[in-house]
């Protein structure tokens, strides 16, 4: 071999004409150019399985001990199930009313739970007056001459003593 053929042994010739490892980039994998789509996002109309977990939770909150309940009261199941399915078609029906066409859907999903909250609240409150406050019926009404006489009786054995 000549002498033009075998590698320098001078230590500065090989570090310059050799990158060390920790300089060396890896291989660039070339990646396509990103497609842009037309894809929109939208939440609303919510699908059915959210539709379905909302009418869960109403049920939940109405029919189980909660902040709700222990102000206005405990729901029957059965009655909780029923308004619950109630209170979400309304709210739902409120809200699709407002719906533009140029919208994500979020100011509609806000509306949409806005309405469920307050006519839950509608009805929790109605549920509690009209249960609270109890009708009259002539067996129940005091006899308020019997008090008096009592009291009379009480007096004169007090005087007589």
């Amino acid at each position: 071999m000549s002498e033009a053929e075998l590698p320098s042994t001078n230590s500065s010739d090989s570090i310059q004409s050799q990158p060390s490892l920790e300089m060396q980039s890896p291989p660039q994998e070339q990646q396509p150019a990103p497609v842009t789509t037309n894809v929109t996002f939208s939440i609303w109309p919510p699908s059915q399985r959210t539709r379905d977990a909302v009418i869960a939770r109403l049920i939940d909150t109405l029919s189980t001990h909660s902040v709700l309940t222990k102000r206005y009261g405990v729901v029957p199941a059965e009655e909780a199930a029923s308004t619950a399915r109630l209170i979400e078609e309304e709210a739902f029906s409120a809200a699709d009313g407002g719906a533009a066409a140029d919208d994500d859907g979020i100011e509609i999903l806000q509306i949409y739970s806005k309405e469920v909250s307050k006519r839950m609240l509608d009805f929790v409150k109605s549920r509690s007056s009209s249960s609270a406050a109890p009708t009259v019926t002539p067996a129940d009404s005091v006899d308020l001459s019997a008090v008096t006489s009592s009291e009379e009786v009480v007096s004169t054995v007090g005087s007589e003593a």
